[in-house]
């Protein structure tokens, strides 16, 4: 064993730097004592004697990094000479990290004249054995890790024998023949940033406040991967205290009630269900009613009743396996079944049905005194755009008298009551009664998704627009006791809470902490707030409010202790005015270690549907990922997105990519032309959705892209619009007013199928097979066309998934495949792309 000798470690790597880089520093845990054990016999039963082997498998857990304190340089030769202990046997580790952004393998070759294993994040991959084996030479074992680039930690268990030297050199090479694929060492556990860090841990999912402001629920989702555990937290405002309330979501609609500060949940009784009270002090708790209805409840403002609604029989079967459609948006064959209003009051018992006819009902609000309620009902009216209408009507509970708000109306969807009940707050977009919320230029069709506000007087029936000159679109509204409206509005590509104040019709943006505020709540009888967000660079985070302050603190931050763990490159805005004199907004993503000096490739990225590309640590792609990959993300926000305001909006709707193709290919240029950084020849774009055909239909534009993935994207907008499950109902906003019997030009000449033939660009197609938004045939015909061209072209498709990869090994397979094709054409590199697709 006094013999030297190599032992190779080939793994999968992750990172860039220098080829041939050899760790000059490492650190390693305090050498603990081996004790041989007691010889009762000189051999065991099996006729063998005790071996250092055997000592060198003691079992250890592997430390983390802070146990590694002793820091140890090598000498000229790149020798280690570690600590041992004086007349003992000893055993420690070593840890360094080996980190690349390319995908590639690497080898560790680690030298030692003492037994020693070596693992690779926590798995054994190579030991030396026994003293026979130093006799012999040197040997290579390959452990394969996960195919994509990721920093490696390199744990060393060196067993040293008493009167033996502690030493080890340690190399490491690229295996890749003439390729610099730029590894580096370091000792710090601190790493870029890799597709399992925007998937897995944990992260606020919600956050609600007691009436009285003085208790938040805090909840979360632990996400390990194929699994994702969810529980709900209690923290009290006055001390921090946090107590688990619900570890594993057993409490089903566990939820604040109105007015007592209590919270309550439903329970299961057998087959009864009891609605059960939580004080969140004590945490005692209490039956208010038993044997509720089993259904999904609401309750009631004044705490008198739940409310909740059912159909009153099941849902019609298909007519075997040969069925006609009852509905264009439902397409199973089954009749669809009407749900009407119920009240239970918690007081008798008693259940009355509040609703019935041939319409289904939907319950809107309920006033805070309990008295009235609001409800709506929809008419499919597939012979006009927008395809549906609604009604809205105030039902009087004590006296089942009905006052219709509005009858047939297009436009508007949704409404709540103010404090005193004499008002209503309505959403809609702006053609809503008679386009009075309408702020757009002549010729210009609204965007039905920039979703406005409007306020309706219940005694006059008088509408007023209350967002008509205000640019954010609303996504949600809150009208609360002090007479101040919350609304949480998308505003460019942030969502921000604002206040709107009636009397004077004021807005105003509360400082919140984050870029994109995911959900709010205001305690009902007190000046604070909850909310939690989400920003570019880091993950979803709850936060307190006390309103006369308007400042946010910080109550829960899961992902903050892996966050740390992560290097992550800057993000910049960039913003440029093109040639119609409109300013496009954007930002990008720089690799982290980003060098000025260098030429890096690039990647374009831009909205799907029509909302804006909000700035989010973790999204379909995550754009730190790719920066990590060592790409410049540019990320940009062309015409037709919401929020920038109606007349920007606008400019969505009957265009199918002219306009905001424009904006691409504009933006992109002069981002080129304006950070030398960017290699011009290497440039890649990637969409979906909408943002995939996109991503077609600029192919047909331009030869400026090295590379293009299209996710679940159009490739013939009549297809799309007739056989998409909502492809009709999205084209009333995107071609409002247009068909293919009366505007061949858009269907047709906008459509990238029948522009095939100018595709020069390599195109990645991805497609869900089970995709009912955008059904796969559209990635489909496209791939034909372009192989009959002999074009360059892939399709893959993910077997089950819908408009979103959900499963994780698909969705690992699917963020891989991209990764492949764009290391293949901008780094001109096919290994990642042949190891993933050898057939």
């Amino acid at each position: 064993m006094k013999k030297r000798l190599c032992f190779l470690l080939s793994f999968i790597c992750a990172v860039t730097f220098a080829q041939n880089e050899n760790p000059t520093k490492l650190y390693g845990t305090v050498p603990l004592e081996v004790v041989e054990p007691f010889e009762v016999d000189t051999v065991n039963a099996d006729g063998n004697k005790t071996t250092a082997e055997e000592m060198l498998k003691l079992r250890l857990n592997i430390p983390p990094q802070s146990a590694f304190v002793k820091e140890y340089k090598a000498d000229t030769t790149g020798f280690f000479h570690l600590e041992t202990i004086a007349g003992k046997t000893s055993v420690q580790f070593v840890s360094f990290y080996v980190h690349a952004e390319e995908y590639g393998k690497a080898k560790v070759e680690a030298t030692s004249p003492g037994m020693m294993e070596i693992y690779v994040d926590n798995e054994l991959a190579l030991s030396k054995k026994t003293a026979e084996e130093s006799q012999s030479l040197a040997r290579t074992v390959s452990a394969t890790l996960k195919p994509y680039p990721k920093a490696s930690r390199v744990i060393i268990k060196l067993l040293t024998e008493d009167g033996h030297e502690a030493a080890l050199k340690i190399k490491i090479t690229d295996e890749k023949n003439g390729a610099a694929r730029n590894l580096s060492v370091t000792e710090s556990p601190r790493r870029r940033m890799v597709l399992d860090d925007a998937i897995r841990g944990k992260r606020v999912s919600n956050t609600s406040i007691s009436s009285g402001g003085n208790y938040v629920l805090i909840s979360y989702t632990d996400n390990h991967g194929e699994k994702s555990y969810n529980s709900t937290e209690l923290y009290c405002v006055k001390n921090g205290r946090r107590v688990w309330i619900d570890r594993d979501r057993q409490k089903q609609q566990l939820q604040w009630m109105p007015v007592s500060e209590k919270l309550c949940y439903v329970s299961k009784n057998g087959t009864a269900s009891n609605l059960v009270s939580i004080h969140p002090e004590t945490l005692e708790e209490s039956v208010i009613a038993d044997d509720i209805p089993d259904e999904r409840i609401t309750l009631s403002p004044d705490e008198k009743a739940v409310y909740y609604a059912k159909s009153p029989g099941p849902r019609g079967e298909k007519d075997g396996d040969v069925f006609r459609l009852h509905t264009l948006t439902d397409r199973s064959g089954r009749k669809p079944a009407h749900s009407f209003i119920y009240r239970h009051d918690l007081h008798t018992g008693q259940t009355r049905q509040l609703t019935f006819g041939s319409h289904a009902t939907y319950l809107n609000d309920i006033s805070r005194d309990g008295k009235f309620i609001l409800f709506s009902i929809a008419d499919e009216t597939i012979t006009e755009r927008p395809f549906s209408r609604r009604s809205m009507f105030r039902l009087n509970i004590p006296t089942m008298q009905v006052d219709t708000l509005w009858k047939d109306e297009k436009y508007a969807s949704g409404a709540g009551f103010s404090p005193d009940g004499k008002k209503i707050l309505i959403t809609g977009s702006a053609e809503s009664f008679g386009g009075i919320g309408l702020d757009i230029d002549e010729g210009q069709t609204a965007n039905l998704y920039d979703t406005q506000a409007f306020i309706m007087d219940l005694e006059t029936k008088r509408i007023t627009p209350v967002t008509k000159k205000f640019n954010p679109a609303i996504q949600q509204g809150n009208w609360h006791e002090n007479g101040l409206i919350y609304f949480k509005a998308e505003d460019e590509d942030r969502v921000k809470i604002y206040t709107y104040r009636p009397s004077d019709g004021k807005f105003t943006a509360l400082p919140v902490q984050e870029d994109v505020v995911e959900q709010f709540a205001v305690a009902r009888s007190a000046p604070v707030m909850v909310y939690c967000g989400v920003s570019v660079s880091n993950s979803t985070r709850a936060y307190l409010v006390q309103l006369k302050s308007t400042v946010s603190a910080l109550i829960a931050d899961p992902y903050g202790e892996h966050l740390n763990e992560l290097l992550l490159g800057e993000v910049k805005d960039w913003s440029f005015v093109n040639s119609d004199g409109t300013e496009i907004k954007g930002y990008y993503f720089l690799p982290p270690g980003f060098d000025a000096n260098r030429k890096y490739p690039m990647i374009v990225n831009y909205y799907g549907g029509t909302s804006p590309i909000e700035r989010r640590f973790e999204s379909r792609y995550p754009m730190h990922v790719y920066a990590a990959l060592g790409y410049v993300v540019y990320v940009l926000q062309p015409s037709g997105a919401t929020g920038f305001g109606q007349r920007f909006s606008a400019m969505h709707v009957n265009t199918w990519g002219i306009r905001s193709s424009d904006d691409i290919i504009e933006g992109t240029t002069k981002f080129i032309e304006t950070h030398p950084f960017v290699d011009r020849t290497k440039i890649g774009c990637i969409g979906a959705s909408y943002g995939g055909f996109m991503t077609m239909y600029l192919q047909t534009r331009t030869d400026l892209f090295a590379a293009a993935v299209s996710h679940a994207g159009i490739s013939s907008i009549s297809s799309y619009w007739g056989e998409g499950y909502w492809g009709y109902s999205y084209s009333a906003a995107a071609s409002a007013g247009s068909y293919p019997w009366n505007n061949r030009d858009l269907y047709v000449n906008q459509s990238p199928l029948f522009h095939a033939d100018r595709i020069n660009t390599p195109i990645l197609l991805v497609h869900g097979t089970a995709d009912t938004n955008v059904p796969p045939g559209e990635s489909i015909q496209m791939y034909t066309a372009l192989k009959i061209l002999g074009k360059t072209a892939e399709l893959i498709q993910v077997e089950g998934e819908n408009h979103h990869i959900l499963d994780y090994k698909k969705r690992l397979k699917w963020n891989e495949s991209i990764f492949a094709w764009f290391e293949r054409w901008l780094k001109d590199d096919a290994d990642w792309w042949n190891d993933l697709y050898k057939n």
